[in-house]
């Protein structure tokens, strides 16, 4: 784009000596000088990374300079082999007219813009004809770049072609445009560019505008269509390198501009916004050239093992409250935001360009509408404009103004005022935080009807919503370095704002429907909407986020204008948000004591219905596929029970009532086969009926039945159970020691994750075990296929006709990049979560073998596992299990219990994984 200024360039490569010993090389070895001259560029090619490498480790931010270093010594390189094909291999004094030859790079590697394996894009331009001896010579060129293991992409093409061809492909015609002169015949590669403009850019300034727009939101689409993507793509994700050479391309085709300096002139940049344009573009292009070279190979997916590496390598360092690689992550955000928030104003300009000057023409030329008055703002063709320079610096309170008038009235911005806003953010200082006016206004956009969540963003981008909460600028850009995060906090935040008006407006009704009749059931819609925006303000400040951010409510409630009771409320929900998905998700929902415990902490069906919907959106807005109907069951589960627990005082029934009500629903789903209650329900006890569903009950009598009339020794049952998003595998069995650790292990060699378990046992002294398995990409088996496999795999396993551990330790990770983190196993035990079991929680890198290791060693510690409930988050597993001794006692605080945590320790860390994988 702007030609870099490369230092010391013969320390890159040195043309003159490489040319003169290439002479000699000639002259030593005559027309066998191939090979010689191939190994003496090789070296060269060699040193001259070697001292870009240098040049980066050194200067660790320098992108223009390394890019444009790589370049330069490409270029160096085909002019050098130029001249030796040229002269040496296919000598032609007396060339014709037809016979003239230009090297043109084309795409990054014309933009001067090359990371250490890049392509090596390069067109040959020929004169009026195809002819044998430019043929012969551009052949020869490229093997020689071949054997130096150079990827080159490549064109051969006639002038007429090169133009014809500009015409109809958009690709062809983009490379043409940033195509830079590299050698040979000159006046043919500048007669070309006269062309090109003459011929291919005028008249299709709009179509080319259209269609560079489709491509990049189709780009944006396959990317993740987010510039907050946990993973991004530093070339092609949004916010990318792509983007500002998108800005680029579309600037130098519609104002013919040499360099993106010349934006500026041609009024479409101003100087800040050039500065921004380069700094973001220096920071992305040295990102780029650090992972090529860590990689050793063209990669451009910032994955979380390469933001550890990149981070050190560009001396980014831990802080409190936030690791090295978090602050280089933030910083990569901030750049790729600025490079939005650049794209938005620029693309604006350039439409109003062109739409003026096709007004200038036709029937209405002259022709200006008038534009409404909303205000005081201009409102025309759907944008809200600024109506002069300094309206902001006279009441810096319209900087609130202005976004929530665009909300409440479906208005777009004009640019020129973004571009204002943006500038005039500053203006914002703690009088006009403290302004009720201000603060009333900005509470009006949070809760507002239409789109808040697009206008908070785009209030987000220019700088604005940072400067007005500043305790949301400081989690502005800012990543979690784990895989269940997808979004950085401030775009998890604007998305679940985004997700409570959908709900609010019914829009999410399949999905979310106790949360779409709750959220008109709660007594304040801005305690619900101020929750969301707060519920994790507190991130990275180094202490328990929930416990700050409740403290931060504290001070900005009565600041937003919520009354004392509002601002209880929304400290408690901060405080309290993790509450209903830690509930639902790690402990079992059928024991009393987990309904008591949640209700004792809750006490009110306000704060139950306001923490069911923030749970609700919090989950989801994580990231696609976080929210699913398996979480939605739990939650719907615990918010029935502990309702019913609120409104009554006590649950409804006793134990010996709910057991008598359950056999009457299963028996009125059974219809004919309703003596099946009474045939088989005595041999299953009270903790059965109790802990599983009707639906579930009716399926296990039908295949209890089924299995003892066949007297089946092994009964597996496997189908696709819609309610849950997963499927149920039944396992009817003679009971015996290790019977669960064996299952579960059959089941993850078939490809299954257990996300729920309850283990039971008639009192004949068969297991009737049930568990909800899904893939592991959080999806049900379905297929007759996959549910045979299942099956297959668990009889395999029980008759110890395969070895399980060896087997297991060879399954890959669900996540293959999860070795990036560090999971250090923690096991906690809580004899006070259950009156009957004690509660065993163990957090650990989520793996195949988890559930079956962690099932194996309390065999061996002859405990008898009741129930298991697993919760992933990424590449953490979190494995619950409620259990008892033989004797049917909690295990007691002491030495067994120590020696236990060091056991399911060991078993859940790396260093066993290992040694299992090396055995």
């Amino acid at each position: 784009m702007t030609e870099p200024v490369i230092t010391d360039q013969r320390a890159i490569f040195d043309r003159r000596e490489i040319a003169s010993r290439i002479e000699a090389l000639v002259e030593e070895h005559g027309n066998s000088s191939r090979q010689p001259v191939v190994e003496l560029l090789k070296q060269a090619l060699d040193r001259g990374r070697g001292e870009m490498e240098r040049r980066l480790e050194e200067h660790p931010s320098a992108g223009h300079a390394v890019a444009g270093g790589y370049s330069f010594l490409v270029d160096q390189l085909v002019r050098v082999i130029h001249e030796y094909v040229t002269q040496h291999t296919y000598p032609n004094p007396n060339r014709s007219a037809g016979e003239r030859l230009a090297v043109m790079a084309v795409g990054g590697y014309g933009r001067s813009e090359m990371a250490p394996y890049s392509d090596v894009d390069i067109a040959f331009l020929v004169g009026e004809r195809r002819n044998a001896w430019c043929e012969q010579v551009v052949e020869a060129m490229l093997y020689l770049m071949w054997d130096l293991g150079l990827k080159i992409g490549h064109s051969t093409r006639t002038l007429d072609e090169a133009i014809r061809l500009a015409k109809d492909d958009l690709t062809i015609r983009t490379a043409l445009l940033e195509g830079r002169y590299v050698w040979g015949d000159r006046s043919l590669y500048d007669e070309g560019e006269q062309r090109y403009t003459r011929e291919v850019v005028r008249g299709s300034e709009q179509a080319f505008l259209t269609q560079k727009l489709e491509e990049r939101n189709a780009r944006h689409k396959r990317m993740g269509d987010s510039r907050y993507v946990v993973e991004p793509n530093v070339k092609d994700g949004k916010g990318g390198l792509r983007d500002l050479q998108t800005l680029y391309w579309i600037g130098k085709f519609i104002h013919r501009v040499s360099s993106a300096f010349e934006l500026v002139d041609a009024g479409l940049m101003t100087d800040a916004e050039y500065r921004s344009f380069r700094r973001a573009e220096r920071f992305l292009l040295a990102v780029r050239c650090h992972m090529h070279i860590l990689t050793g190979r063209t990669e451009d997916r910032l994955t979380f093992d390469l933001q550890r590496q990149v981070a050190e390598r560009m001396n980014y360092a831990d802080r409190p409250g936030k690791s090295a690689v978090e602050r280089f992550m933030q910083f990569y955000f901030m750049q790729a935001k600025r490079v939005g928030s650049l794209t938005g104003v620029f693309l604006a300009h350039i439409e109003d360009d062109l739409a003026q000057r096709s007004a200038r023409k036709g029937f209405f030329a002259g022709f200006k509408p008038k534009p409404r008055m909303v205000k005081g703002y201009r409102v025309f063709g759907g944008r809200i404009a600024a109506p002069s320079d300094d309206w902001f610096a006279r009441d810096p309170v319209r900087l609130i103004e202005i976004f929530q008038i665009a909300e409440a009235e479906g208005l777009e911005i004009h640019p020129e005022t973004m571009r204002q806003a943006n500038r005039d953010a500053k203006l914002i200082d703690q009088a006009v935080r403290e302004d009720p006016r201000a603060n009333a206004i900005f509470l009006d956009l949070l809760c507002g009807r239409n789109d808040p969540e697009m206008v908070l963003r785009w209030m987000n981008e220019a700088g604005v919503f940072g400067r007005f909460v500043p305790d949301f600028g400081r989690v502005n850009a800012q990543m979690q370095f784990d895989m269940y995060h997808h979004y950085t906090v401030d775009e998890h935040t604007i998305r679940a704002i985004g997700l409570l008006n959908k709900i609010e407006k019914g829009e999410l009704k399949h999905d979310h429907p106790r949360a779409s009749r709750l959220i008109h059931k709660v007594g304040s819609r801005r305690v619900a909407y101020v929750a969301v925006l707060l519920h994790d303000i507190a991130k990275g400040r180094g202490g328990d986020h929930s416990v700050l951010g409740a403290e931060v409510a504290q001070e900005l409630c009565p600041r937003f204008g919520l009354s004392e009771s509002e601002t209880e409320l929304v400290a408690w929900l901060v405080l309290n948000h993790l509450l209903m998905s830690h509930t639902a998700q790690k402990r079992d929902l059928t024991d009393p004591k987990t309904i008591e415990d949640y209700v004792a902490q809750v006490q009110s069906i306000e704060r139950l219905r306001h923490l069911a919907i923030l749970t609700a959106v919090d989950i989801r807005a994580v990231g696609p596929g976080t929210w699913n109907s398996w979480k939605g069951q739990l939650l719907g589960e615990l918010y029935d029970a502990s309702s019913e627990r609120l409104r009554l005082g006590h649950m409804r029934q006793g134990r010996a009532e709910k057991v008598a009500a359950k056999k009457a629903q299963v028996a009125d789903l059974l219809e004919e086969k309703a003596a099946l209650v009474e045939e088989f329900g005595i041999a299953l006890d009270d903790a059965y009926w109790i802990a599983e569903p009707v639906d579930i009950i009716a399926l296990n009598l039908v295949h209890y039945a089924a299995a003892r009339e066949q007297e089946h020794q092994l009964s597996v049952h496997c189908e696709f159970y819609e309610a849950r998003g997963a499927t149920l595998v039944t396992v009817i069995a003679a009971d015996h020691p290790g019977l669960f650790y064996r299952i579960a292990g059959g089941i993850h060699l078939a490809g299954g994750n257990i996300i729920d378990a309850r283990i039971h046992t008639t009192r004949s002294g068969w297991a009737l075990d049930n568990f909800l398995v899904q893939d592991p990409h959080g999806a049900p088996f379905r297929e007759e296929q996959q549910l045979d496999r299942l099956k297959k795999s668990i009889a395999d396993a029980l008759a110890n006709r395969i070895d399980l551990t060896p087997r297991l330790a060879q399954r890959p990770l669900p996540h293959s990049r999860s070795k990036a983190f560090d999971v250090s196993p923690r096991v906690l035990f809580d004899n006070k979560a259950s009156n009957r079991f004690t509660v065993i929680e163990v957090n650990a890198r989520d793996r195949p073998a988890l559930l079956n290791r962690l099932a194996r060693v309390l065999f061996e510690h002859r405990l008898v596992v009741h129930s298991a409930h697993i919760t992933n988050y990424g590449e953490r597993a979190v494995d619950t299990f409620y259990v008892t001794d033989l004797t049917g006692d909690k295990l007691a605080e002491g030495e067994r219990q120590n020696r236990l945590e060091a056991r399911l320790a060991e078993a859940a860390g790396d260093a066993m994984q290992a040694r299992l994988e090396d055995a």
